[in-house]
């Protein structure tokens, strides 16, 4: 196979870059606040500690403007019982939340309390949460007075992370109302109010740089965060910063598993640009990490499925019934006001489905029936939900184009007829630092926010954290005097990430990435035994050892692509080490060992920790609820906080 470098190498020159090269170069940058990542939670952190007079810094690798999950937009404002519309006391909501095992209270009881009024002040700085044109007056969950348009998807149930999840009663609706507790939201509207926000405030943005390192007090793995490196992805320019506070909200890592960009596509449903960086740097800086056993199936598009949301039946699709190729109509929930918000079958329904297939009764394909719904609520579920959820406008836009109508054409749903996706196309789980209170991780200074979190949820909860997370490092860093960053420590870290560059020859990213993906396939999949894993473990040690030192890059964007390598790298090696620690199965955490099959025995109900010390494994845990009272401790901690939860009581 012909490579691009073979291309470039035949002639002996590259193309010429179009900025300026400045490998080596270094530029410093001190500041009360140092934000690392400029996402939903980042840019809510960076405004939050702006507002509360810190001196701020936030760190994007692409640009604030659309980066990110949830740059592109969001559908749902989810999980949000302080809203005028719901009767449920939002304590209660983030009580049911939190029985589920392995979620993470202290994330959970903060959006609840705080996510309305961080989706009031988001409509304050000029993103749209109401109907104010009255475009769809009529629509299902639409209400009159306040123009707010709830969601029917969401209506009964309790919201985990985007999902409904749980059907149950609450003492604070006794009557049995509806919960009202999502919101249908104009969210592409956020993002370029959340930076122009940002720079009104004064907020220092750098986009196009990576933050490679955290700097730790006196270079010393497990103390204090002063600090951060980072590389500009453009020029190659070498960033030092250095801060009282330091906040990570990079996402999580949707890269791991994923072999091959080119044969295989790269639709996760989530930015290019998130790599695992946050839980890699905490991880080398010292921190303590949890959950990271955890992982799951890729079921967003791998190159043998259809795109996420483009079929119907997928999520945001409100109200559509769908139906087989005869327009016989299926027993599938259409996810609206019919039946409670329900959003996929029953195990009974999928049991009579099946059988209907095998016996003629239901015929394949099946279709989302969009000529036969309401005017209003098919506009409301195309035009409104679809189009500002995520990149799915890419497309909804696609479609219309090559002839779509949804007044008059059926969408094809890929149920049944796909297959599924092979189970060791996976991705990381939802593990991150452990975080107290303060949403600070175990190393004294350094934060973390959205889904940066272990079990972290949806956009509405990256942005309540995020916000929480700016207002409590704002207040540390009036406490604390600047921190001393170690020469040595920033020597080594510019050695290693210049590596590439300083050579001519060897591998390019996307082989470094690959090999990284075929190891945690092989060993680190579906199911794991001992033996598997700790060949998996070999695996990427000789990756480290033997590849890594044939890494090179031509130009400043591929090394940044290489340094991320080096954090999947990390990553995989974090979570393999916490896959042999759990020796049990999970279902709750899709981790299932051949040679422990015992699923969660009652000795291994606790959340296990993993961290580096003197650069060795440590092993850890914490009790599951380990954050004790949610009510009490929130409130001790939040003394000064006033919100609209006063209202709810």
């Amino acid at each position: 196979m012909t490579r691009w470098h073979d291309f470039i190498e035949k002639d002996g020159k590259a193309p010429a870059w179009p900025y300026p090269i400045r490998y080596d170069q270094e530029q410093e940058i001190e500041t009360d606040v140092l934000v690392i990542g400029g996402g939903i939670a980042g840019c809510w952190a960076a405004i939050t500690a702006a507002r509360n007079g810190a001196k701020v810094a936030l760190v994007e690798k692409g640009d604030t403007i659309r980066s990110g999950a949830g740059g592109p937009g969001c559908d749902h404002w989810c999980n949000v019982p302080a809203n005028p519309l719901s009767p449920v006391d939002p304590d209660e909501w983030a009580a049911a939340m939190s029985e589920m095992p392995y979620c993470n209270g202290i994330g959970n009881q903060i959006q609840c309390r705080e996510d309305w009024d961080t989706l009031v002040e988001m409509e304050q700085i000029g993103g749209k949460i109401r109907d104010t044109e009255d475009e769809y007056l009529g629509a299902e969950g639409r209400d009159k007075k306040s123009k707010i348009m709830i969601s029917p998807r969401y209506t009964r149930n309790i919201g985990f992370g985007g999902d409904a999840a749980v059907r149950r009663p609450f003492k604070s609706n006794p009557e049995g109302k509806l919960n009202n507790c999502t919101i249908r939201i104009w969210g592409s509207t956020f993002k370029p109010a959340l930076k122009k926000e940002c720079k009104r405030l004064g907020v220092k943005i750098f986009d196009r740089v990576m933050v490679t390192s955290l700097l730790t007090e006196k270079g010393v793995q497990g103390a204090r965060v002063v600090g951060a490196t980072g590389l500009n992805g453009r020029t190659g320019e070498f960033m030092i910063f250095k801060s009282k506070a330091s906040i990570v909200a990079t996402a999580g890592d949707w890269s791991l598993y994923l072999l091959n960009t080119e044969l295989a596509g790269y639709n996760t449903f989530r930015s290019r640009t998130i790599t695992g960086d946050g839980n890699a740097m905490a991880f080398r800086a010292g921190a303590e990490l949890t959950l990271m056993e955890r992982t799951g199936v890729m079921m967003l598009a791998t190159g043998f499925k259809h795109t996420w949301y483009g079929g119907a039946g997928d999520a945001s699709y409100e109200n559509v019934q769908l139906v087989d190729a005869n327009g016989k109509k299926l027993p599938w929930p259409t996810q609206g006001w019919a039946d409670g918000g329900a959003m996929r079958p029953t195990q009974k329904d999928m049991e009579k489905i099946i059988k209907g297939i095998h016996s003629g009764d239901y015929a394949l394909p099946f279709y989302g029936d969009f000529p036969g719904m309401k005017d209003v609520e098919r506009r409301a579920t195309w035009d409104l939900m679809l189009k500002e959820e995520s990149t799915c406008k890419i497309i909804t836009d696609s479609y219309e184009k090559a002839g779509y109508d949804p007044a008059k054409h059926l969408l094809q749903n890929y149920s049944f007829i796909e297959g599924n996706s092979p189970q060791q196309w996976r991705t990381a789980g939802g593990g991150g630092p452990l975080v107290d209170w303060n949403l600070m991780t175990t190393l004294d200074g350094l934060y973390v926010a959205g889904e940066n979190m272990f079990a972290a949820g949806d956009h509405s909860y990256a942005a309540a954290t995020g916000r929480y997370a700016g207002r409590k490092a704002a207040g540390y860093s009036k406490q604390v005097a600047q921190g001393k960053a170690a020469r040595e420590q920033i020597t080594a870290e510019k050695k290693r990430i210049y590596a590439p560059i300083k050579r001519t020859a060897g591998i390019d990213w996307k082989e470094l990435h690959a090999g990284i993906a075929r190891a945690m396939q092989y060993f680190c999949s579906e199911y794991k035994t001992e033996l598997l894993l700790n060949m998996g473990l070999d695996a990427l040690k000789e990756i480290e050892e033997v590849h890594v030192p044939r890494l090179y890059a031509l130009d400043p964007h591929k090394l940044m692509r290489s340094i991320e390598d080096l954090n999947l790298l990390t990553h995989g090696q974090i979570i393999i080490n916490a896959a042999l620690a759990r020796k049990a199965s999970s279902m709750m955490l899709n981790h299932f060992r051949i040679d422990f099959p015992q699923l969660d025995p009652a000795e291994w109900h606790k959340y296990l920790t993993i961290k580096l010390a003197n650069n060795k494994v440590k092993i850890g845990s914490r009790p599951q609820k380990y954050w004790g009272d949610m009510v009490k401790n929130y409130e001790k901690y939040n003394k000064d906080y006033t919100g609209v939860y006063k209202r709810k009581k």
